[in-house]
């Protein structure tokens, strides 16, 4: 598959940039792709949510009253998950909530992802992406001229860069990364995705390592 290559302002650049197929050409793969954001958004979770059992919860150690005579239901112990301030029956407790994936299946969802957006138009190929100045404007000016201004947009740099960092950051609908540090989240969050040219060689040069 061949791209034409946009300039900052959205013209033409005249050169065309061709996608290595085992990327962008891929049949894409559901399962994989479900499973590695499974295991993504899995991984970001802390685990840390703990509740009282009635074991844990102080208090309670006397019958709260006497067993017959007051119309009301028995009671033992104030600590029942009956009770308003008693332990919680079955709540969540510390724990790990960690997946492991084999490689080839993220690598897979990968590209899956991208051969997706791909096969639906949604990848575009600007020749560079260089400031005058770390102002967020500019950023927001070249991707008005770009039409992507009103849609989601992740942007994929060769290199990191702190200024297009530090000037994009504060628009709401762009993510930036640099290429080969984007998740198959990332790709599925976005309507559209902007590459570097430069950056295409560093996402062909993933597959031969």
């Amino acid at each position: 598959m061949e791209l034409e290559v946009l300039k900052q302002n959205g013209d033409s650049s005249g050169a065309k940039v061709k996608l290595p197929d085992d990327i962008f050409g891929v049949d894409p793969n559901e399962n994989a792709v479900y499973l590695t954001v499974k295991a993504q958004n899995a991984n970001a979770r802390q685990g840390t949510a703990s509740t009282k059992t009635r074991s844990m919860v102080s208090g309670g150690g006397r019958k709260p009253f006497k067993q017959k005579g007051r119309g009301a239901a028995r009671a033992g112990t104030i600590r029942s998950p009956l009770w308003v301030g008693g332990g919680r029956a079955f709540g969540p407790h510390p724990r790990d909530y960690r997946m492991k994936l084999p490689g080839k299946v993220k690598s897979l969802a990968r590209k899956s992802a991208f051969s997706d957006k791909a096969k639906n138009d949604k990848i575009k190929i600007i020749e560079d992406f260089k400031l005058k100045q770390p102002k967020t404007k500019e950023v927001f000016s070249i991707l008005k001229s770009l039409g992507l201004d009103k849609q989601k947009i992740l942007l994929l740099l060769s290199n990191y860069d702190a200024d297009v960092l530090l000037a994009g950051r504060n628009i709401p609908k762009l993510e930036i990364r640099v290429a080969r540090t984007e998740s198959t989240y990332d790709l599925l969050n976005c309507d559209i995705v902007l590459i570097q040219q430069s950056a295409v060689d560093k996402l062909a040069g993933a597959t031969k390592e």
